[in-house]
């Protein structure tokens, strides 16, 4: 199954290493603790919309684009955990854009399209 604290987790420790920032800048121009913050970061805990905003603004990143970032991830590891469609016959299949409505069959994130079609 896959966790959605754990990618969050992912992405802000990629955004903070990133930047070469460390655990503990970051968790004091966030104003949470060190542990905690760890803990965020190996999707232990799950964090509050408040504590993602004090995050983010620590890194210098909008909430949103955090949020983009772990979506992208989110859609990705479901189309790799979804079904094989090789039993499926073709009549039956739905097309690409059907599937993941609003996002992958749309031009909304070109990138996983073309991981997808890869």
């Amino acid at each position: 199954m896959i966790l959605l604290r754990q990618l969050l987790g992912d992405v802000l420790r990629r955004l903070r290493v990133r930047q070469g920032r460390t655990l503990r800048e970051v968790s004091t121009l966030a104003r949470v603790s060190l542990g905690y913050l760890s803990e965020v970061e190996r999707g232990q805990k799950e964090a509050s919309s408040e504590l993602l905003a004090s995050i983010c603004g620590a890194l210098g990143v909008p909430l949103s684009q955090v949020l983009r970032e772990v979506s992208d991830q989110f859609a990705l590891a479901e189309l790799q955990a979804a079904p094989v469609l090789a039993d499926v016959p073709e009549h039956e299949r739905l097309p690409l854009s059907e599937t993941v409505p609003g996002s992958i069959g749309d031009s909304v994130f070109p990138e996983v399209k073309d991981m997808v079609a890869a």
